[in-house]
């Protein structure tokens, strides 16, 4: 017999034994704490958009199996391609300009190949006049012309060296810039072909063809088609008696004729202040139901089994730990000691016996 049965029929034989008196009996107690919830996926997350467009195709529904990596929707964009163009025109331009056949440098390579010539003329020309200046063949001032005239020469010279190396520069940078906003805006365009991270599941789509869509707007719900786990509300009275790794039976109405076993695999210390709840989840331990998102939930999560323990119907105790008793032929007021407890047995730990004759609270 499972566990979740065993409660309900134990529920049952306590309340057909309820009767004006009773005695305590040795039976199987199992104690346990109701919560509800509901059934998810694992690896769950809502598809969005990473960029602006009208959604040309939807190549999924609810329901559909999917992989990882596989295209869910396409948007279309006339902005973004156009972008993706300039930005692969301005990177090719640049390319262009720094290779070997590049315009730009080419001109100013020839600027500084006629800077070295002016350079190396007025050289010559300045050792000549030194040397008839040296003999008294020509005047100090053309002397100082042509002195002049060279040192003019090579600062020419190093301004377009300056200038070519700089140009150079500019256009490797250009280079970089460009081949960085053409990665940028591939980057982009690959962002309107939307792709599954996981393999799974598609619960809900959002979106139809034709619609417009911005970037964050939610496209559809997906999660493990596989892997599900029960996400339950326990009160919080009973928190603290929540523990990893306790046996959970759980109902769903679905399935009238079907128990599922879980363990608690996760607490949450959080509480919920909307219906003074803590979380806890549970991982199916064999069978499991069908994928369904959100599926309801009862449970009851095992706090301990007893096989044969002293018990009396929970209907017979007064406040905590007292219930009337005939001793004598009088009705008396008598304690025990109180052990587990479910919602229709309390185990005895003391203080009663089989023989004591348990008087119904009146």
């Amino acid at each position: 017999m499972n566990r979740y049965l065993l409660l309900f029929l134990t529920l049952f034989s306590a309340c057909r034994q309820s009767t004006d008196s009773t005695s305590p009996a040795y039976r199987e107690l199992t104690e346990a704490v109701y919560a509800s919830g509901n059934v998810y996926p694992r690896n769950k997350y809502t598809v969005t958009a990473d960029a602006t467009g009208i959604l040309q195709e939807r190549l999924v529904n609810e329901g559909d199996s999917i992989h990882k990596n596989q295209l869910l929707f396409v948007l279309e964009s006339a902005t973004q391609d156009a972008r993706q163009q300039a930005a692969a025109n301005a990177y090719r331009q640049a390319r262009a300009n720094l290779g070997a056949n590049s315009p730009v440098l080419a001109e100013l390579e020839a600027q500084v190949r006629n800077a070295r010539i002016r350079v190396a003329n007025d050289s010559v020309n300045y050792t000549r006049f030194r040397e008839l200046y040296s003999q008294n063949a020509t005047s100090k001032a053309e002397l100082e012309r042509a002195e002049l005239n060279y040192t003019v020469s090579r600062n020419n010279l190093r301004a377009q060296l300056n200038t070519f190396q700089r140009n150079r520069d500019q256009i490797r940078l250009d280079v970089a810039n460009n081949r960085s906003q053409l990665v940028s805006t591939e980057v982009a365009g690959q962002n309107t072909r939307v792709r599954s991270f996981v393999n799974g599941k598609v619960y809900e789509v959002y979106k139809e063809p034709g619609e417009v869509v911005k970037p964050g707007e939610q496209l559809a719900l997906v999660g493990s088609g596989s892997r599900l786990y029960a996400q339950l509300a326990v009160d919080e009275s009973d928190f603290g008696r929540m523990r990893i790794g306790q046996a959970v039976v759980l109902k769903a109405d679905v399935y009238p004729d079907k128990v599922f076993n879980a363990r608690v695999s996760k607490i949450y210390p959080k509480l919920n202040r909307t219906d003074q709840s803590f979380r806890v989840d549970a991982e199916f331990t064999g069978e499991q139901p069908a994928s369904y998102y959100g599926l309801t939930v009862e449970a009851n999560i095992i706090i301990s089994q007893n096989k044969h323990v002293l018990t009396i119907p929970k209907a017979y105790v007064l406040g905590n730990d007292s219930v009337w008793m005939e001793q004598d032929g009088k009705k008396q007021k008598v304690k025990f000691r109180k052990g587990a407890e479910n919602f229709d047995l309390v185990e005895v730990k003391g203080g009663l016996t089989q023989t004591s004759k348990l008087i119904m609270n009146e």
